[in-house]
């Protein structure tokens, strides 16, 4: 296994145990142990954990700005690809430490701004250009402003994780996320929108129904 190969498996690795039990609490012993190497291995790729955090980071949100094009490719229309996202979407919440981006942003700002920019440059943009398009399509309101919803779109994701809002303990954060994602589509759709979104709603059910069998 050659140097690129060892840094990727140390940063898939990290990645997945970050995203299990937050960052504060994995250690470079942990990640080691979890990959079978020494830590000199990490920190002849890493210069200490913030860098590793970082670099694991930026993969993270280059695979997602991908699977994010994926899914504009391949939806056939507006609604489609707010399907595809509401799947992502809850896969991903599923998989997601809810301590994670707290810990970023109080513990490692140089990834959290990355994070951020992400966020304003990439993934506003896609939620704009859905709306645009949903308009243009007859699925989503004519009078809704795109760039004011894909801000709002976005910082109401944010704030489901502050636990001082909705705290660990009481909320099942993946449900909380589904139903203001139902919420908000919801408010955009026109009759033709609403016909369309529930029956790919009831689609998505069926295959869970399916799945759990």
């Amino acid at each position: 296994m050659d140097d690129k190969e060892v840094r990727e498996r140390i940063l898939e690795g990290a990645e997945g145990l970050f995203m299990k039990y937050g960052i504060r609490s994995v250690s470079m012993d942990d990640i080691a142990r979890q990959l079978g190497i020494s830590k000199k291995t990490l920190y002849q790729h890493f210069a200490d954990k913030d860098d590793m955090i970082q670099q694991v980071s930026l993969s993270h949100l280059s695979r997602n700005q991908q699977e994010m094009e994926d899914m504009r490719r391949q939806a056939v229309n507006a609604i489609d690809e707010l399907a595809l996202i509401s799947v992502a979407l809850r896969k991903g919440m599923e998989e997601l430490n809810p301590s994670l981006l707290f810990d970023l942003k109080k513990y490692h700002p140089k990834a959290w701004s990355a994070w951020q920019e992400h966020k304003q440059r990439i993934v506003r943009e896609s939620v704009a250009r859905n709306l645009r398009q949903g308009i243009a399509e007859g699925f989503y309101r004519q009078e809704i402003n795109p760039e004011v919803l894909s801000v709002i779109r976005l910082e109401i994701v944010e704030l489901i994780f502050d636990e001082q809002i909705f705290p660990h303990d009481k909320y099942v954060l993946t449900k909380v996320q589904m139903e203001v994602f139902d919420h908000f589509v919801y408010g955009l759709l026109t009759d033709k929108g609403r016909a369309l979104y529930e029956e790919y709603k009831s689609k998505v059910k069926s295959q869970e129904m399916i799945n759990q069998l």
